[in-house]
């Protein structure tokens, strides 16, 4: 037992043979290996190029390269990793996944703003594409298993939504209510927008349950499936 040593004179240059190196990471380098295999990086900028400036006499810093932004949005997938902030430093810290990103140990990673930018930039079919483009590749390497879950169970509103409540008093819908008291102000009630609007800027708009309740739609019972 002894205690770490820090340099006080840090080395300026140091010979790549000289780097630190890891054994790989079985998990992501299957995974690099099915992506590699179908393309993965070409099909993946070919489907954000509409997104993106190509021509570089316009200035400007070059670009994220798509690859690497859904590569690290696979590993916060696998890892649970809950903001891009955290994907961010998680990339920058750990070896094995600089490697599944294809960056050397002296690269500087994607910061957590870029993923931002990125992630506002691109359209949700792009994103849909490369998740499934992700499934194709694992399923071709036999990396994922199908399975189906079944779940013998009611399905339930998570909340009191505006359209099941009723009014204690009058029995009225709350739509119905709403209707009957933007009449009673003048307001067109043929036009949904117009009695929408009423209803948010009324005087007294309460939904509380001394008001209102919840009016229980039939629920339906699903018998659980099994695979054969």
């Amino acid at each position: 037992m002894f205690r770490k040593k820090t340099d006080d004179a840090p080395t300026f240059w140091i010979a790549t043979s000289e780097l630190p190196t890891i054994p790989a990471h079985a998990f992501y380098d299957k995974l690099d290996g099915a992506l590699v295999a179908c393309q993965f990086g070409a099909e993946v900028r070919r489907l954000a190029a509409p997104f993106y400036e190509m021509d570089a006499s316009k200035g400007g810093q070059p670009g994220i390269d798509p690859e690497v932004y859904f590569k690290m949005l696979r590993v916060g997938f696998f890892e649970n990793l809950a903001s891009e902030r955290a994907i961010a430093a998680r990339c920058a810290d750990s070896l094995a996944i600089r490697a599944f990103l294809h960056y050397g140990l002296t690269e500087r990673t994607p910061h957590h703003s870029s993923l931002t930018v990125i992630r506002q930039r691109l359209d949700s079919e792009v994103y849909d594409a490369v998740f499934a483009l992700v499934l194709r590749a694992l399923r071709g390497r036999k990396l994922l298993k199908g399975k189906r879950l079944a779940i013998d169970t009611s399905v339930l509103e998570a909340h009191a939504a505006l359209r099941s409540l009723q009014h204690r008093l009058t029995g009225e819908k709350y739509r119905q209510y709403v209707k009957r008291l933007a009449a009673e102000a003048g307001v067109d009630t043929t036009d949904p927008r117009a009695v929408s609007r009423f209803d948010r800027k009324r005087k007294g708009r309460k939904t509380s349950n001394d008001e209102c309740r919840t009016r229980m739609s039939r629920t339906r019972r699903w018998a659980p499936t099994r695979r054969a």
